[in-house]
């Protein structure tokens, strides 16, 4: 009988980063993973905004929750956040979603329909604690409303981004992902030049939205025109460094011209060979 060896791939750890202010009373929680077969690093952001309510943004991944937890309770008092935006049900948002719930006791869940359903198979808030939002929806924190919307480009049907009118911070959700050199950045300003533009071209066509190429152009062009005219002050996503400034209309100029843009090639199999062996 012929033996079959197995060799586990093991991933290096997260790349833990300090959290970074990026509006009034907003920060973002932040981590990146090394690319597999490529150069790179890619974020994994999530948010937290200290106001009269507060709100924690997505729960990050499971292998950086300690330092996840940690950073969360240096800016926020676990008993006093009073409500978890889910944008959707990946497990890079969702890292330490039950941690959460169990932490901040007087928490409500808000998310989608969708995502509740497609996270039933290993997660279910209890029915008390759990709010859905539709497309448009908002929420009231104390002190200020916010938007939940769909964003222009997703890989989950459940997906909400966030927009807070009194800061003008959007959490975009995948939207605007984009890798990083082997070195993490903390602002798009500091990627090389056409690493930005090619970056977000790969990302979105290779492993994020691959459909976006067939959408009809009018319709997604529509789209992107609503929501650049909430004209944030800012953009966070999960996989992108921090969008400010007049970075903000660049963003929206790439994530409009996605459908036609050419992306450059992603690791196939001879890179996975190349990287770790075998045939």
């Amino acid at each position: 009988m012929r033996t079959v060896q197995i060799v586990a791939f093991d991933p290096p750890p997260p790349i833990h980063l300090p959290p970074l202010p990026v509006g009034p009373d907003t920060f973002v929680l932040r981590c990146a993973i090394r690319a597999i077969a490529a150069p790179f690093t890619v974020a994994v952001n999530s948010m937290v905004i200290r106001g009269a309510e507060p709100v924690i943004v997505d729960t990050g991944i499971r292998s950086n929750q300690r330092s996840w937890l940690a950073d969360l309770t240096s800016l926020v008092d676990p008993a006093e956040v009073r409500w978890v935006f889910l944008s959707h049900d990946g497990q890079d948002h969702t890292g330490a979603l039950a941690e959460v719930l169990e932490l901040c006791a007087n928490a409500t869940l808000v998310t989608s329909w969708a995502a509740t359903e497609r996270m039933t198979s290993s997660f279910v808030a209890p029915r008390a604690r759990l709010r859905w939002v539709s497309e448009g929806g908002s929420f009231d924190i104390g002190d200020r409303t916010l938007l939940a919307l769909r964003p222009p480009v997703y890989d989950s049907p459940g997906t909400r981004a966030l927009f807070d009118p009194t800061t003008g911070v959007l959490w975009a959700s995948d939207a605007f992902a984009t890798p990083m050199p082997a070195e993490p950045v903390g602002s798009v300003e500091e990627l090389p030049t056409r690493l930005w533009e090619e970056g977000m071209a790969m990302f979105h066509h290779h492993a994020l939205c691959p459909w976006i190429s067939m959408v009809d152009r009018h319709t997604y062009a529509d789209h992107v025109r609503r929501v650049r005219e909430l004209r944030p002050s800012a953009i966070v996503g999960a996989h992108t460094p921090m969008i400010a400034g007049p970075s903000v209309g660049v963003a929206f100029d790439y994530l409009a011209g996605l459908p036609d843009a050419s992306p450059p090639p992603h690791p196939d199999q001879r890179a996975l060979i190349a990287t770790f062996g075998g045939t």
